[in-house]
């Protein structure tokens, strides 16, 4: 607040309090250099109801995952996804309810009788006693339950109150939890919904004994602020677990995902690549990569992070996708350094330019230098790489080659390499000394002739022409 104008504006700093910044920087990993404790960089103690270490994927592909746009899923293909994401580690594989067909009730029974050996099933039901009957008939570990709670569904979905979605809420779990299956209860379009309506029919059905509440962004308004506000309200009422289901249509669905765990969620719902209906939820490899930040050490204890390129894969191939070039961890350009200030520091040191390790996940980075912005130091790797003897200052002419045939066209590795080679054996040969570019253009160009009139590639030409005819 702006002072009263008949009151001055202190200048002094006696009321400031004081800071011991030595301590600040020692404690506060990423000022220090970079250095981080094994919870990563972002770690905040003092946040006692804060799960970043503590957290398990429930993982949709197989039931949100199919309402994905491209989805069709048949049994084949839903075995092997399962046994992917089973050996990827995630702790629960959930399925689409039992109920939506006979061929899902098939498939929902097949999956179980896999003998998965990390994963555990559920199946996605309405809060309905119907439902609830078949789904426990299947052989699944749990039962996730969901109804709508906000004034939309309600009134344009199925209608009822919520009185009526109490009741029949406790009847459902009631009769699952008498099986003796796990029982999830779900509030739908959680963040459209009356803050008192949730809080008294989450604190009900906690009080029956519930294994988890569900918290779902089904429309995909929520911001994070709005997300912690809500679970760390949500963890005060209830005490048993907190699952979380945040859509992407805003954009927020990793970083909501993040906020629900600080505030005290346990569970996370995703799917691979993020698909599912409209634009998907929280992608498996997105949070795995934010989590990575957070807690390094526990994520690489619990899941296989080498199989998740495979399994992103095998999901893409099925719904006839290509995995995107900015995906998360496995893109192709998620480990790709251009800038040649970034290329020099990556092969000095790689903190300075990736929060992540691309050899915890089985992939390799790529410092590209055949364009414009390429710097010595980068193609001074590639010169090491190839075992050539280069001064530095013949490299760093080498590198002005490069980068003025890149202003024409962008020069692939192998155009690179040509450059590199035959740079270094014209100087072993004495044809050529530093700043002679008219003669490394000539040396170039006799190269390029004589492989275009060479015989193999005659030949080759030849094979092709005949081929084709």
């Amino acid at each position: 607040m702006c002072p009263p104008e008949d009151k001055p504006v202190a200048n002094g700093n006696e009321e400031m309090v004081a800071i011991d910044l030595a301590s600040a920087v020692k404690t506060n990993g990423h000022l220090n250099g970079g250095e981080k404790d094994k919870k990563g960089f972002y770690n905040r103690p003092s946040d006692f109801l804060s799960n970043t270490s503590n957290w398990q994927i429930i993982e949709s592909t197989l039931r949100e995952g199919e309402q994905f746009a491209n989805a069709f899923f048949d049994l084949e293909t839903k075995i092997k996804i399962a046994k992917a994401l089973d050996e990827f580690g995630v702790e629960w594989i959930e399925l689409t309810s039992p109920a939506a067909s006979p061929e899902s009730r098939a498939h929902c029974e097949a999956i179980c009788n896999l003998g998965l050996k990390r994963s555990k099933i559920l199946t996605h039901i309405r809060c309905h006693m119907d439902d609830a009957r078949i789904a426990v008939e299947t052989g699944v570990d749990g039962v996730d339950v969901v109804i709508g709670t906000s004034s939309f569904l309600r009134e344009h979905s199925h209608g009822k109150d919520m009185s009526w979605i109490t009741k029949t809420a406790i009847e459902v779990i009631q009769f699952v939890k008498s099986k003796g299956i796990e029982i999830r209860f779900s509030s739908e379009d959680s963040f459209r919904s009356e803050l008192v309506d949730l809080l008294s029919i989450y604190r009900t059905v906690d009080k029956i004994g519930v294994n988890r509440v569900g918290v779902a962004d089904t429309v995909g308004c929520a911001d994070p602020r709005q997300v912690y506000e809500l679970v760390r309200t949500l963890r005060g009422v209830v005490s048993c677990d907190i699952e979380c289901h945040f859509h992407n249509d805003t954009g927020c669905a990793i970083a909501n995902a993040y906020a629900a765990l600080e505030a005290g969620a346990t569970h996370i719902d995703t799917s691979v690549l993020g698909i599912g209906e409209r634009n998907g939820i929280t992608p498996l490899g997105g949070l795995i990569a934010r989590m990575m930040v957070a807690d390094p050490e526990y994520v690489k204890s619990k899941y296989n992070l080498t199989m998740l390129r495979e399994v992103e894969n095998i999901v893409a191939e099925a719904v006839e996708i290509q995995v995107p070039f900015n995906n998360y961890i496995t893109g192709f350009c998620a480990f790709t350094h251009k800038a040649g200030i970034h290329a020099k520091a990556i092969l000095a040191n790689p903190s300075t330019y990736e929060i992540l390790n691309p050899a915890d996940f089985g992939m390799t980075r790529y410092v590209s230098i055949g364009h414009r912005l390429t710097g010595w130091n980068a193609v001074k790797s590639r010169v090491e790489q190839l075992n050539l003897t280069l001064t530095d200052e013949q490299i760093k002419d080498a590198t002005a080659k490069i980068k003025e045939l890149a202003d024409v066209r962008t020069q692939s590795m192998e155009d690179v390499d040509m450059i590199l080679r035959i740079y270094h054996t014209a100087v072993q040969e004495g044809k050529l000394k530093v700043g002679q570019s008219a003669v490394l253009d000539r040396l170039l160009e006799e190269h390029v002739n004589s492989r275009e009139t060479s015989p193999n590639r005659n030949a080759k030409r030849q094979r092709v022409e005949e081929a084709s005819a």
